[in-house]
């Protein structure tokens, strides 16, 4: 069945992944964000490009007009390298989400898919969590957990997808790991011991467009490759990628071990990652 889909957020890395094959799937397609002048690559992949601001509700209720569904991904979270702006994107998922919420009941748009972050489970050490584990949230992440609030305390037919950490084209994570190996400045958090759970952007957005289509209303999936790493795997094999040294422990640990387990969207969803493991991601 085809849709009409409007996509808040669509000139971040993951949108342009998410659109390409949301029309490759036969949906049409309406990108919001704040410059549509900067989204020629958007247009030409035929997508409607409009323009839309989370902090100004009256646009989004605009620009829902005739949709069927209404995927966000609106976010303000700092690629490697760039400086932080976190209340940015604190007030984003508080203020933005309420507004896209309230613009969807003013559309009659009822679907309405939400991005979030495994991150919200992470101090579990080597165990697998999955979508009913504990939410330990921090400083940073607490605001996913207040968005998430919003969402599920909504009356629309809600789906929230809690991706692991990004990596993949456009996202800088593997440049900065591959920039630092070549320099000799890449550092293995700790004892290496910890757990990261990532997923490559084409699979999120692989999972967001099944998600759209197929997820139960009001169902959260966490959304990761099959093979949480190590620390100290994932980065001694991003230095060999490109012929470095072995990095040294004791990195600073910025982010409490987690290990997400995909299998709910696995069953539930029919949903593989392409890149079942990083390995698979970074080989170049």
């Amino acid at each position: 069945m085809s849709l009409v889909i409007a996509v808040v957020g669509a000139s971040g890395v993951y949108g342009r992944h998410l659109l390409p094959r949301l029309i490759a799937r036969g949906h049409r397609v309406r990108a919001l964000m704040r410059r549509p002048e900067n989204a020629a690559s958007l247009a030409h992949c035929g997508a409607e490009v409009r323009g839309a601001d989370v902090f100004d509700p009256d646009s989004l209720r605009v620009a829902f007009a005739g949709c069927d569904a209404v995927i966000n991904l609106a976010t303000s979270v700092p690629r490697p390298g760039q400086t932080p702006d976190f209340a940015l994107n604190d007030r984003i998922r508080r203020e933005g989400t309420r507004a896209v919420i309230d613009a969807c009941c003013a559309a009659g748009i009822g679907r309405l898919v939400q991005q979030s972050i495994a991150m919200m489970h992470a101090g579990g050490g080597d165990s697998w969590i999955d979508e009913s584990s504990a939410v330990r949230p921090t400083s940073i992440t607490q605001s996913a957990v207040d968005m998430e609030a919003l969402v599920t305390a909504s009356d629309r037919q809600w789906i929230i997808l809690r991706g692991g950490l990004f990596y993949g084209p456009g996202t800088g994570r593997e440049d900065d790991w591959f920039a630092r190996a070549t320099e000799g400045t890449l550092k293995i958090p700790g004892d290496g011991t910890e757990f990261a759970s990532l997923i490559h952007v084409a699979d999120m957005a692989d999972a967001t467009a099944v998600a759209v289509e197929r997820a139960a209303p009001r169902s959260t999936f966490l959304v990761g490759d099959d093979h949480p790493s190590s620390w100290r795997d994932l980065l001694t094999y991003a230095a060999a990628t490109v012929r470095a040294a072995v990095p040294l422990l004791g990195g600073p640990v910025t982010l409490p071990s987690f290990r997400a387990s995909n299998r709910r969207l696995r069953e539930t969803l029919d949903w593989a990652p392409r890149y079942p493991n990083v390995q698979a991601g970074l080989a170049r």
